[in-house]
């Protein structure tokens, strides 16, 4: 049973995560603010962390911060701001994920589920993903489709092991420009269609199987019980 720590001001938001995320077998401990949030993060053993952005007390962003300072227990941002900023920096402060507020729960469950298979990952020293006929190997960047050897750029390799990594889950553009770009790329979300593109002739016209699924007006998923 996965031990969750949510940290959220709003009492009935706080609440309405508890009860569900209980209802769905995790073990779930509230704090309702930042300096409460960061002594049970970083004094107590949890498997992931809902941390809202605006906290009284201290910032959900410094608490990030600190907390990343000597863990790297999965987090996740909830926040209700649009400003994009915010967003990137406490990507940059080290939150693994964010959700913007409102928020529907099957999204919450969706994230947080990634987030523990990807540390799971981690924690098991595995960096080969197989998706079909696809091999992909993080640690010395090789990809091949039926042993047949692929080659990505680097952009291209780590916008496909960030979707592998997110299997099952829609990823909106503007996510994967802050988890593979960075925002070093200023411009136009549509770069992200430009290299599914890429990956897309050199995987999928090639072989003839479809790899990445487009969302119209979101973004990309790969899909693990797809069939072609």
């Amino acid at each position: 049973m996965a031990r969750i720590l949510v940290v959220e001001d709003e009492i009935k938001i706080a609440r309405f995560l508890q009860l569900e995320l209980i209802h769905e077998g995790y073990e779930v401990v509230v704090a309702y603010n930042g300096h409460e949030g960061f002594k049970k993060g970083s004094e107590e053993s949890f498997d992931l962390i809902l941390l809202d952005l605006m906290l009284p007390g201290l910032s959900g962003i410094e608490v990030c911060r600190r907390i990343r300072s000597s863990s790297s227990v999965p987090i996740i941002m909830l926040t209700a701001k649009d400003d994009i900023s915010d967003k990137v920096t406490g990507l940059d402060m080290g939150a693994d994920d964010y959700i913007t507020k409102p928020f529907a729960i099957e999204e919450v469950f969706a994230r947080i589920r990634v987030a523990l298979k990807r540390a799971k990952k981690k924690t098991d020293e595995s960096n080969l993903y197989q998706y079909k006929g696809l091999t992909v190997n993080a640690d010395n960047y090789e990809v091949s489709y039926d042993d047949e050897k692929i080659v990505l750029t680097k952009k291209e390799f780590s916008l496909l092991v960030y979707l592998l990594d997110n299997i099952n889950v829609v990823v909106p553009r503007e996510t994967i420009l802050s988890k593979v770009w960075g925002y070093e790329y200023i411009g136009e979300t549509n770069i992200v269609d430009v290299y599914v593109s890429y990956i897309r002739t050199k995987i999928d016209q090639k072989y003839n199987v479809e790899i990445i699924k487009t969302i119209r007006g979101v973004g990309y998923i790969i899909r693990e019980d797809d069939n072609d």
